[in-house]
């Protein structure tokens, strides 16, 4: 029997992201100048797709792809505020953006616009207002230059820019159902995180309050796993109810982190919960048995979306009985389905109100929920689960590594530590060769030059780890990584680091990334991981190339600060003084833990850790704030420190506590 299946050009390609294409009913061309020559000859614009296999895993186009994904993301996050995989632009046959998005349904649905009638606006835009569309990517392709060719600020960077920042990301609340915009909404993490920052410098209320109801309104939406824990990467409503279903450990990196530190400061059990959740799920379906952690999880089971995870009313009612009415009222599952006749789960209602309606105490209600839970996910493990991307990616393991590293300090969980540990020791033995960084591992085979994010999340996730564990191994390995990334990355002449290292083949033009999209940028990263770092082995020069860093970001930080999460974190960091800690203790004494709660108890934003429980010399070496205070064989001490100077040691919480809150330190110099 012959196959007719349409073919186009794809079909010629190589890279396996392309040939998943090949037989689309779309006249599809590879990027190349090809395509750009036939745009030019019959005056039609482009449509561009990027999918996240070609710009991130694609091992075929692992250069081209790298660089054509970073310009045309830093166009997306400009004209939505946030960036992400699939990205659909719309280019002049220059190849200049005009419009562009990420998702875009098939047909008018959650308040978006269908793709059919964005493609027919966009070719009449494109017939009829020529004018318009050559301005809008003028302005655009200018703003582009801006963003690569980023210049020093001749200003002081200072915190007028955070105060400035903060307002401009405010008014694009939605306070409606939290997050920023209308649909798509993507989790914004890293604003989010800013947002905390600025709570904590200026004790702005609203900033907290657009930081817990966001969060609470994206865990108890359909964007949140509620039965199995873990985030999918975004939701296509501007409510959170129906999401993408993929997983991606990034931003399950990223918001486990968010959600620690809203507990840190509201000790709200709902943030503890999705933390541990969020972590319990990387920790038992993203790791495999060395360390790594893998890159994602499909939307698709069996062929569909979202299968795996919606539930019937009568599937309900099998499984649970008596029970079904709470959990459905709960969870907001019906005969007619919110996801195509089925139900995603998401809390519909408050647990007051569901316990009245069903004449249970609160209490009661809760117990019956969670064995409900426990029940369906345990009928769930038993579907044809998502194909998962095994791919072990550096900078992403270090983005997660960061967060389980602080996640067993925050909640005294050794069992998080170990999963860290674990991560860095494969990382560190099987992502590196000849002292330099690899990018990818599969299958037992480390591939791919490691590009700027791949050391400076992996910087990150290191000093995280010594924070938490107070083992000197790791802050020597950021140390050694750190000069191996300045000697790889930095530009001599311009300052700031480029993408791609002194190692990688040579592209005509080596670009640099500034805009925290979907991940952080490199330099956002770096200079943040540089801010720490100097702190704690007072090496100036760390904190030099961080300055110049934030000094050529602040011009693009001020006219987008939404695309600049993680930078304005960094910056918070360095215009602040940041308290440098120091505890020194025999780990098998119950002091020592005391202190230790005590300190991962407080948010403090804007800190760095030195903990020393064994090998005093060679921690002391490494770290000039240990130094001549060996009390390992004394008594448990902290030593609290800011701006060169040093308040009284301290022994215990009632000592320590007010110490870490108070930002007013008191004689005895450093």
């Amino acid at each position: 029997m012959t196959d007719h299946k349409h073919t186009n050009a794809l079909i010629n390609e190589t890279s396996p992201y392309l040939l998943q294409h090949a037989h689309n009913p779309v006249n599809w061309h590879a990027w190349g100048d090809e395509a750009l020559a036939k745009a030019h000859t019959e005056n039609k614009p482009i449509l561009l797709s990027i999918g996240y296999s070609a710009c991130h895993w694609c091992h075929v186009m692992e250069h081209e792809s790298f660089e054509l994904d970073q310009i045309y993301m830093s166009a997306v996050q400009m004209m939505t505020g946030h960036g992400g995989w699939p990205m659909t632009m719309f280019l002049t046959p220059e190849g200049v953006p005009f419009y562009g998005g990420t998702y875009f349904p098939p047909n008018d649905r959650y308040n978006m616009p269908g793709f059919p009638r964005v493609l027919l606006s966009v070719a009449e835009a494109y017939r009829s207002q020529p004018e318009q569309v050559a301005t809008t990517a003028s302005s655009m392709l200018g703003e582009l230059r801006r963003v690569g060719l980023a210049e020093e600020s001749r200003d002081l960077v200072s915190d007028e820019i955070l105060d400035e920042a903060y307002r401009k990301i405010a008014t694009n609340y939605d306070r409606a159902h939290g997050g920023f915009g209308s649909a798509p909404k993507f989790p914004p993490a890293m604003t989010l995180e800013f947002l905390l920052h600025i709570y904590y410098r200026s004790r702005i209320q609203e900033a907290l309050e657009i930081v817990t109801t966001t969060c609470r309104q994206m865990a108890e939406g359909g964007m949140y796993d509620q039965l199995g824990g873990g985030f999918h990467r975004y939701s296509v409503d501007a409510k959170w109810l129906v999401p993408h279903f993929e997983k991606m450990l990034y931003d399950n990196a990223l918001l486990s982190r968010l959600y620690l530190h809203v507990y840190q400061i509201t000790k709200d059990d709902f943030a503890r919960r999705v933390a541990e959740e969020t972590l319990d799920y990387a920790a038992r379906e993203m790791t495999d048995a060395h360390g790594g952690f893998y890159s994602s999880q499909d939307a698709d089971s069996e062929g569909v979306e979202g299968k795996f995870f919606v539930w019937s009313r009568q599937e309900l009612v099998d499984a649970l009985g008596d029970d079904a009415d709470l959990f459905g009222d709960y969870y907001d599952v019906t005969e007619r389905g919110n996801f195509e006749s089925y139900n995603i789960l998401h809390v519909n209602d408050s647990i007051e109100n569901v316990a009245a309606k069903n004449k249970l105490s609160v209490e009661e209600a809760r117990a019956k929920l969670a064995n409900a839970k426990r029940k369906l996910f345990e009928l769930r493990e038993q579907r044809v689960k998502p194909g998962r991307d095994e791919k072990v990616l550096t900078a992403w393991n270090g983005l997660m590594l960061t967060s389980f590293a602080e996640g067993s300090a925050i909640f005294d969980r050794s069992d998080y530590a170990n999963v860290a540990r674990a991560n860095a020791r494969f990382l560190l033995s099987n992502l590196q060769r000849n002292g330099l960084l690899l990018r990818t591992y599969k299958d037992g085979e480390a591939k791919l030059n490691g590009y700027l994010e791949d050391y400076a999340c992996l910087i990150d996730g290191l000093i995280s780890l010594y924070e938490a564990t107070g083992e000197i191994e790791w802050i020597e390995n950021a140390t050694s990584l750190s000069e191996k990334m300045i000697e790889q990355f930095w530009d001599d002449e311009a300052g700031g680091f480029f993408f791609t290292g002194n190692s990688h083949e040579q592209l005509i033009v080596r670009s640099k990334e500034w805009l925290d999209n979907a991940t952080p940028s490199g330099n956002s990263i770096a200079t943040l991981s540089l801010l720490r770092l100097s702190l704690l082995t007072g090496n100036d020069d760390f904190h030099r190339r961080a300055t110049t860093v934030l000094q050529l970001m602040a011009n693009g930080i001020r006219r987008y600060p939404s695309a600049f999460g993680l930078a304005l974190t960094a910056l918070d960091f360095y215009v602040s003084s940041p308290l440098e800690i120091a505890v020194v203790a025999d780990a098998r004494d119950e002091r020592f833990n005391e202190l230790r709660r005590t300190l991962w108890s407080t948010y403090l934003p804007n800190r760095v850790v030195a903990l020393c429980t064994a090998d005093f010399d060679r921690a002391a070496l490494r770290i000039p704030l240990l130094a001549n205070r060996n009390t390992l064989n004394t008594q448990p001490t902290a030593f609290v420190c800011e701006n060169y100077k040093c308040q009284v040691p301290a022994h215990n919480a009632e000592e320590f506590h007010p110490q870490l809150v108070s930002g007013n330190p008191q004689s005895d110099t450093k």
